[in-house]
């Protein structure tokens, strides 16, 4: 009985992984990273951008329940109500950059792969057409973005609730594993919604009007920060 009880729980801790996954502005954060460029090239960017955000969210989120499972320290809820206010801000600033990149189109970040130091997270200010020759690689920047995201679910995670008022009662063994499937839940739906976005941005009419896209997103960003920042 005790064990069909705990398969029961630890779906539900990866079923709730993946539904935190999905929260309006994690998705926003990756469509406004993923967007815009080459057409070639937004399939792949789109997949990276998911999947490195949701490992950036996923580990700090972990590490975090982590520390609080071992030693029961947890984030005051400042923290919380401030990283709220972070993913706002953030969202309004992509949105706002990728709105200036539409209009003006003399702003585009990216990373380069060509061996030439410092192959780093940058952003261009000039056109694209003058853009030095040189590959890409994946960038660290939606990992970082993921982990700014999960700050204001800390402490909830640290405080073990998404796994029910029993938890703090549990086995660390036990525990760490529902940890573990939260973070799982979380690189598993971002990662389908990164698939998802890459074939939405292959599509014929998405490379046709590629700029419109980018626009849409971009108020899209900069509406839902301005949410998050009044609310």
């Amino acid at each position: 009985m005790l064990r069909v009880s705990f398969e029961a729980l630890s779906l539900s801790a990866l079923t709730l992984g993946a539904i935190h996954g999905l929260g309006a502005d994690h998705l926003m954060a990756i469509a406004a990273l993923a967007v815009g460029g080459e057409s070639r090239e937004r399939q792949a960017r789109a997949l990276r951008t998911a999947v490195g955000f949701a490992g950036g969210h996923a580990s700090l989120l972990g590490l975090a329940a982590i520390v609080a499972a071992l030693f029961g320290i947890t984030v005051p809820a400042t923290v919380s109500a401030g990283g709220e206010r972070i993913a706002g801000a953030l969202l309004a600033a992509l949105g706002g950059l990728g709105f200036w990149s539409v209009t003006s189109g003399r702003a585009y970040g990216h990373i380069h792969a060509d061996g030439t130091p410092p192959s780093r997270w940058h952003v261009h200010l000039g056109a694209l057409m003058r853009h030095p020759a040189g590959g890409h690689a994946a960038s660290p920047v939606p990992a970082a973005m993921g982990a700014l995201f999960a700050v204001s679910s800390l402490r909830a995670l640290m405080l073990l609730q998404p796994f029910g008022p029993g938890a703090s009662t549990m086995a660390l063994p036990a525990l760490l594993l529902l940890i573990v499937l939260f973070g799982l839940g979380i690189l598993l739906s971002m990662s389908i919604f990164g698939v998802l976005l890459a074939r939405v941005l292959s599509l014929r009419a998405v490379e046709r009007f590629g700029q419109a896209a980018t626009a849409v997103v971009a108020i899209a960003s900069m509406a839902l920060g301005a949410y998050f920042l009044m609310a």
